[in-house]
């Protein structure tokens, strides 16, 4: 069994990958999406969201990053795959499930199902560009607006070179509106010989096993759930050994939280660390009482040395310590 974190764009960034790795369970995690659209793009749009790049390619915990592209030009695709191993990549990732209504706007991820023509060109293109040695894999979606076409697509993905599939179990139009159709994994199974990933709705270790009864899937990929319960990696990877893990605390999280914040004080400007720290605080609600409180109090405050005040790490020991 695999548990991989998902590519979240605008939420799943280098501060908070190395955060949620830390904790441990995850073997292996995606960049958020590289935008491919006219150009070979420079070395510095790779390093910009992919910084894990300069340390060999692992977050800080050691967990493998793979670099996902997201476009329509197989030319192209391929040409930026390439330069991105060449850069340390270890694997490429392909992003045919974003449901972002500016991306699919610009022929960028979801929209792309209803072309399984193009994405085995997409495939075919990118994998003969990387080295045989560095897996080419997919993530998808059951479609834009209807599942009917998704063992089309996934057979065109697999056929094109993808090693491996990781399915979000919902179309393009659905979002993230539950339920996830698990059982639409089992059947994409079915028809393509690469592991497939089950992706949706697994916010519990009940939601796992559930999954894992509907989907037959041994692999996972974790977005929302994690970010919201940092040790939900680590508490289904006990539950498939038959072992039950204590759950992490509130007070087992502030010292993450407070890591978090610290590492965005550093890398970004202080117009906007605040945001991102309400962003995944926001996240937090779902599974610790205590976030909510903590949320209301720090969510019109934007001068960061107020909130390190409300966090505690306004001491210059604690700082030089994280440092």
């Amino acid at each position: 069994m695999q548990i991989a974190l998902a590519p979240m764009e605008g939420l799943v960034d280098e501060i908070l990958r190395d955060i949620l790795t830390s904790v441990g369970g995850v073997d292996w995690c995606v960049t958020e999406f590289i935008r491919v659209s006219d150009r070979l793009l420079p070395a510095s749009s790779f390093h910009k969201l992919a910084p894990e790049l300069r340390h060999g390619a692992t977050t800080r915990a050691g967990t493998a990053l793979r670099v996902q592209l997201l476009g329509s030009d197989p030319v192209l695709l391929a040409e930026n795959a390439a330069l991105a191993c060449s850069l340390g990549a270890p694997a490429i990732d392909l992003n045919f499930g974003c449901p972002a209504k500016t991306v699919n706007k610009s022929r960028g991820g979801a929209v792309l199902l209803k072309e399984p023509e193009l994405l085995h060109a997409i495939l075919q293109a990118v994998r003969r560009s990387v080295p045989s040695s560095i897996p080419v894999t997919a993530k998808m979606r059951l479609g834009f607006d209807s599942p009917d076409g998704a063992l089309d697509c996934a057979r065109a993905l697999v056929e094109g070179g993808a090693e491996q599939l990781v399915v979000h179990a919902r179309t393009k139009v659905e979002g993230y509106k539950p339920p996830a159709h698990w059982e639409w994994v089992a059947r994409v199974q079915e028809v393509v010989s690469v592991p497939v990933y089950a992706n949706g709705d697994i916010w519990s270790v009940e939601d796992w096993q559930r999954c894992r009864e509907v989907s037959a899937a041994e692999n996972i990929m974790l977005g929302r759930g994690l970010v919201s319960r940092p040790d939900l990696a680590l508490q289904i990877a006990a539950a498939r050994r038959g072992e039950t893990l204590e759950p992490m605390s509130w007070a087992d999280l502030q010292p993450l939280l407070a890591d978090f914040w610290l590492q965005a004080r550093r890398k970004l400007s202080p117009r906007y660390a605040p945001g991102r720290l309400k962003q995944w605080l926001s996240m937090l609600t779902r599974s610790y009482p205590e976030a909510v409180e903590l949320f209301a109090r720090l969510r019109r405050e934007n001068d960061c040395e107020r909130l390190d005040a409300l966090l505690g790490v306004d001491s210059p020991a604690f700082i030089d310590a994280a440092s």
